[in-house]
């Protein structure tokens, strides 16, 4: 079992920046792909980025050059840095990575930016 915790939602102003952390407990998710989503009220979850263990880091278009997506192996925690934020990017953002065949999400961290 993993569980996943998400933190460091907040409301900030456009063009500020948040980071989001992702603390996973349960599992060393070391060798694991781990993803960011996102969603709004009255719309489907969407994917914001994600980090594999190895291979290449991939951005939703939406956010690509404002947002980076890093990872503490160590600590087993996983980040997502936005700048630049953008009213469009109000979401509750959700971590999310797949282990042993499961699929596991955090409970969200609230992102809100007000224009």
């Amino acid at each position: 079992q993993v569980q996943l915790v998400e933190s460091g939602g907040e409301l900030v102003q456009a063009g500020d920046s948040l980071r989001l952390s992702c603390a996973a407990s349960g599992r060393t998710l070391s060798r694991s792909t781990v993803r960011w989503f996102r969603q709004t009220p009255g719309k489907e979850r969407e994917f914001v980025a994600s980090i594999p263990w190895i291979g290449n880091i991939v951005f939703a278009d939406s956010v690509k050059g404002r947002f980076t997506i890093s990872r503490d192996n160590a600590k087993n925690t996983f980040y997502l840095q936005m700048n630049s934020l953008k009213p469009e990017d109000t979401a509750v953002y959700y971590c999310n990575t797949n282990f042993g065949g499961m699929d596991y999400w955090g409970n969200g961290t609230l992102v809100t930016v007000s224009s």
